[in-house]
C-alpha cells in the first residue's frame, strides 16, 4: 500500500537522522562532557563508523517493518513504533559491544547504562523528528489532493453514497474515489452518482482494479446484499489492494480483519498479512538455512534414490510440473518421481488415490516416508516455496476450486510450502470434500501464520515421517 515515494522519503530521512545522531552523540559525550570520557577522534574520522552504524540501523528498521504501512500513518503510532524498534536495536548494540567485558563493577555498569540510555534517546529523537517532518509534509500534500490512492466503492445505495461524501469532505483519508461498482452483474439505470461514474459491475471488479490501478476497495452494500460479500472479497484478492467493508459483515470474515475509523465511519479492513516483518524475515532465513543443511546431509541419500528410481522403472528420476505459487505466479516444482512415466498423459489431471495403480512400488515408500519431497528444497532456496505453507496446486485445479470454494484463492496470499497445516491435519485429496476440508485448514494458517505455528507444523511433519503416515 505504500508508494515508492513514501518509502524513499522515509529512507533518506532515516539516513540523515542516523548519520547525524552518531555525530550528535559524539558531541554530547565528549564536547559537552555529559558522559565522562576523552575525545579520541576528529569528526572526519567518525564518518566511516557512522556509515557502518547507519547500515546496521537500516537493516534493523527493514526487518522490524519500519518501512511498511507508512501511508498516512498516525504520527503517534509512528512515535511508538520508532521508540520500540530503536530501543531493541540499542540493546542489540549494547550486547555486541559490552558482552565480552567480564570485569563488571558498579562503576562500569553505571557507565554502560548511562551510555546506552543516552545513545538510545539521541537515535530515537533524531529518527522520529525527521520522520515527523516527512509525515507532516505528506499530509499537507494529501490535503492538496496529491498522492491520493485510487479507490472504488462497491455498491450504489445510500451507504455507498454516504461513504463517498465523507471521503470527499476529508481528503486526509488518502483516498480518491474514481468510481462506483454495481453490486450486481448488471449496470444500474444511473450511469453516475453525483459526479462520480459507475464504471462497471461486480463481475468486472478484478479487471477494474488492474486497469485503473486501484489501491483501495470499499464494499458498501445494503443489508439485503450482504450475501454477496464473500464473492466480493474473493474477487478483490489482488496483491497490494486494501479491502475495507462495512462492520455489519464482521461475522462473515472473523479473523481476517481489523476495525478502523475513517472520520466517524467504522470500516473493517481485511488483513492479508498477519505475520510481522521480523517474523517473515526470520521465516525466510530459517527456510534457507534448514534447506541447505538438509540438502547437504541427504546428498548421499539423494544420489541413492536417483539410482533406485532409474533402475526400478523407466523415466526420469526427478519429476517436474508447473504449479501456482505466491499470488498465482507459475513455477516449476520438483519431486522424486513416484508414478510410472507419463502416468497422467492418459488420465489427465486427477488426484492420487490410496491404492493408485499409477504409483510404482518404490514410489509407494517414497510417499509414505515423504522422501519424494526432498527436491522441493531447491524450490525453497529459489524462493518459489517455503518449508511451511499451503501446498501448491496446478492451474487446472485452482481454476476449478475457486469457482466452487469461497475464498479458495486466499491460499495464494502466502508462499506455498513443502508441508502445511492441512497436510498434518488431513489426508491427501481424493474428493472435493477433502479439498474443502483442507482449504479450511489452509485458510486458518493464512489468517494465523506465525513462527510458533510453523515450528508446530514442522514437528508434526517429522512425526508423520517417522510413523510412515504419508500417502
Amino acid at each position: 500500500m505504500d508508494s515508492f515515494r513514501n518509502i524513499l522519503n522515509t529512507f533518506f530521512a532515516d539516513v540523515i537522522a542516523l548519520t547525524g545522531s552518531w555525530y550528535l552523540f559524539y558531541f554530547v559525550r565528549f564536547e559537552l562532557g555529559i558522559i565522562p570520557g576523552e575525545s579520541a577522534q576528529a569528526p572526519i574520522a567518525l564518518f566511516v563508523p557512522a556509515l557502518v552504524i547507519c547500515v546496521f540501523w537500516l537493516i534493523v528498521f527493514a526487518i522490524f517493518g519500519l518501512y511498511k504501512n507508512l501511508y498516512l500513518i498516525s504520527r503517534f503510532d509512528e512515535f511508538l513504533r520508532v521508540g520500540k524498534v530503536t530501543l531493541l536495536g540499542t540493546l542489540i548494540l549494547f550486547f555486541v559491544l559490552f558482552i565480552d567485558n567480564l570485569g563488571w563493577t558498579n562503576s562500569n555498569i553505571q557507565f554502560a547504562k548511562t551510555y546506552t540510555l543516552s545513545y538510545w534517546l539521541v537515535v530515537f529523537l533524531s529518527v522520529w523528528l525527521l520522520r515527523l517532518v516527512v509525515r507532516t509534509y505528506e499530509i499537507v500534500q494529501v490535503k492538496k489532493g496529491r498522492g491520493l490512492h485510487r479507490a472504488v466503492i462497491v455498491g450504489t445505495g445510500h451507504m455507498a453514497r454516504d461513504i463517498r461524501d465523507n471521503l470527499e469532505r476529508n481528503r486526509t483519508s488518502g483516498m480518491n474515489v474514481i468510481g462506483f461498482v454495481s453490486e450486481s452483474d448488471q449496470m444500474p439505470a444511473e450511469t453516475t452518482i453525483g459526479d462520480v461514474p459507475v464504471i462497471g459491475t461486480l463481475s468486472d471488479l478484478r479487471t477494474i482494479i488492474q486497469r485503473e490501478q486501484v489501491k483501495d476497495v470499499i464494499a458498501a452494500l445494503e443489508q439485503e446484499d450482504t450475501a454477496k460479500l464473500i464473492r466480493i472479497v474473493d474477487e478483490i484478492d489482488v496483491p497490494d489492494v486494501s479491502v475495507k467493508i462495512v462492520p455489519n459483515f464482521l461475522n462473515m470474515i472473523t479473523g481476517l480483519n481489523q476495525t478502523n475509523q475513517i472520520f466517524g465511519l467504522p470500516l473493517i479492513e481485511v488483513m492479508p498479512d498477519p505475520m510481522p516483518s521480523w517474523e517473515k524475515f526470520t521465516k525466510r532465513t530459517f527456510d534457507i538455512i534448514l534447506s541447505l543443511c538438509i540438502l547437504v546431509v541427504t546428498a548421499p541419500l539423494f544420489l541413492v534414490l536417483i539410482v533406485l528410481i532409474k533402475i526400478t522403472s523407466p523415466g526420469p528420476a526427478v519429476f517436474s510440473q508447473e504449479r501456482l505459487g505466491l499470488y498465482g505466479k507459475p513455477f516449476i516444482i520438483y519431486k522424486f518421481r513416484t508414478m510410472y512415466e507419463d502416468a497422467e498423459a492418459r488420465s489427465g489431471p486427477v488426484w492420487a488415490t490410496e491404492n493408485d495403480p499409477r504409483i510404482t512400488p518404490l514410489g509407494f515408500w517414497l510417499r509414505k516416508l515423504r522422501l519424494d519431497e526432498i527436491p522441493q528444497l531447491y524450490n525453497v532456496l529459489k524462493g518459489d516455496m517455503s518449508l511451511v505453507g499451503p501446498r501448491p496446486e496446478r492451474a487446472h485445479f485452482v481454476n476449478k476450486f475457486k469457482k466452487e470454494i469461497p475464498l479458495y484463492t486466499r491460499r495464494l496470499r502466502v508462499r506455498p510450502g513443502i508441508t502445511g497445516w492441512a497436510q498434518v491435519k488431513w489426508k491427501y485429496d481424493e474428493s472435493m470434500e477433502d479439498v474443502i476440508e483442507k482449504t479450511k485448514y489452509d485458510l486458518f494458517y493464512v489468517e494465523n501464520m506465525s513462527l510458533r505455528m510453523d515450528f508446530k507444523i514442522l514437528l508434526n511433519t517429522i512425526a508423520t515421517v517417522v510413523r510412515g503416515k504419508g500417502q
